[in-house]
């Protein structure tokens, strides 16, 4: 018997994926990943009217960007129907279903009449033992039994039980023939061939509706295992204030994927004390053993902490197709390779974000650095022309342009000016990058390049000679 772990992800394209639904998602992914399994990917568009082209495209997006690829799918539910019909007719012709023609009124009175009575507010069961048939109008609703216990078997929560007493013949055709929900997913599970199912704890009430579908089928129950939801900071449910947006503006606004993931396993599952995990790590060591039985609160400053710590360790080419279109917002052209490469490795120990690496890399990229007013009339002082000049002239004579002939140059500079080398090396970073603050001096001089950094420091010579009034 082939025991391969088949997890899925069912988003409903009705808007953008958000941080929940994109935890999930993560969740089935790497315990499929994890556990040499497989993940499918499947779209619950049934409700044609809400569902759009736009938002599954969202999805595709997002799920790309975090780098959650599926095994299989996309499958539409939409596409799905004649399935689900016969389903539904197989669940009628054995007893297990039956056609209902109580009108919506008379099953709010019902359910007015039971409240009333002190019971659960339910539907009758009126039209249960009629043995209908088809009518215009008729829903099909599932014959529920009527004593004893449904128990999910949760793998995260333990034993949960209902009694069959607190459900009702819950619908499951509506009368256009459509499918209701539980119904379709546990037909999509069945058919997709699902064994284990990670989902939010929101969906616990539906699940002893769809393990009676499963026994009615004759089909083997999935596991099962229900996440804590994620919470805002004031532990009410995670909204747009808390700063829940589409995972994709998270990419805009300059994050890394690795970090969202990381953060995201996090919120809900833990490895000891490690916060920092890189993507194969997680595979590695993702289990459901780890999950928490309380929910994960939802901490920005905690994912901008780790999104710099990711941006740190990455390879500075890895980061490159990152950082192309903050780049390019910016009306900088470049071609990845060594330059580009360079340029990132000065950024990384210092940036938070994307945004803030394609702010930091504006200097390289222009033709003449723009000296900051308060920064150049502070450092480019014109009692500095000789030492710079120096600088310069030592630089262009360098047959070696590494950090180890930098150094000695600023010392020779140093030494025969009597400078202190913070004298030397902030005037020079006011040279090169038109402000007070940068890289560290020689690594940013290194990643410039020879000609840039000469003539940058010839023209901040200029620029003080003129200030003097010598040019």
């Amino acid at each position: 018997m082939d025991n391969t772990i088949i997890t899925r992800f069912p988003p409903s394209p009705t808007g953008s994926l958000h941080l929940g639904g994109a935890r999930t998602a993560i969740f089935n992914w790497l315990y499929a990943r994890h556990m040499n399994g497989r993940f499918v990917l499947r779209i619950e568009d049934t409700d044609l009217q809400r569902s759009t082209q736009e938002s599954v495209d969202a999805i595709f997006e997002a799920m790309e960007w975090l780098g959650i690829d599926w095994d299989e799918g996309p499958y539409f539910q939409s596409k799905r129907f004649d399935i689900y019909k016969e389903h539904i007719d197989r669940l009628v012709a054995d007893g297990s279903a039956y056609y209902c023609t109580c009108t919506p009124e008379q099953v709010d009175r019902m359910r007015e009449e039971a409240k009333k009575s002190g019971g659960k507010p339910k539907y009758d069961g009126s039209c249960r033992e009629k043995n209908l048939q088809w009518e215009a109008g008729a829903v099909v609703r599932f014959k529920a039994p009527l004593t004893g216990s449904t128990v999910i078997e949760d793998k995260i929560r333990g034993n949960i039980a209902f009694a069959n007493t607190e459900l009702d013949d819950f619908i499951i055709a509506r009368s256009d023939g459509s499918p209701m929900y539980n119904l379709a997913v546990v037909v999509d599970d069945i058919t997709m061939n699902i064994n284990f199912i990670i989902r939010g704890d929101d969906h616990i009430s539906n699940t002893p509706k769809q393990i009676l579908l499963y026994q009615a089928l004759g089909e083997k129950i999935p596991d099962f295992g229900h996440v804590p939801m994620v919470l805002g900071h004031d532990k009410s449910r995670l909204s747009k204030r808390h700063g829940a947006m589409a995972v994709t503006a998270y990419r805009d606004m300059g994050y890394h994927p690795d970090a969202m993931v990381n953060f995201l396993v996090r919120l809900g599952w833990s490895h000891g004390d490690q916060e920092f995990f890189t993507r194969n790590e997680l595979i590695e060591k993702f289990n459901l053993d780890h999950i928490g039985r309380s929910a994960g609160v939802f901490n920005p400053e905690k994912l901008l902490a780790l999104n710099a710590e990711h941006i740190r360790n990455a390879s500075s080419e890895s980061l490159v197709p990152h950082l192309m279109p903050f780049l390019e917002a910016k009306g900088i052209k470049t071609e990845p390779g060594e330059f580009l490469n360079g340029v990132i490795e000065t950024l990384k120990p210092r940036s938070k974000t994307f945004i803030e690496m394609a702010d930091g890399a504006v200097f390289y990229f222009q033709e003449k650095p723009v000296y900051d007013e308060k920064a150049a009339a502070k450092f480019l002082k014109p009692d500095l022309t000789g030492p710079i000049k120096q600088l310069a002239d030592g630089i262009a004579g360098l047959a070696v342009f590494d950090e180890k002939n930098l150094e000695d140059i600023f010392k020779q500079v140093m030494a025969d000016a009597g400078l202190g080398f913070g004298k030397v090396a902030q005037p020079v970073r006011v040279a090169l990058t038109g402000k007070t603050v940068s890289p560290g001096i020689f690594e940013m001089i290194l990643a410039l390049g020879k000609e840039k950094v000469i003539s940058r420091l010839y023209d901040a010579v200029q620029w003080m000679e003129k200030a003097l009034g010598t040019e």
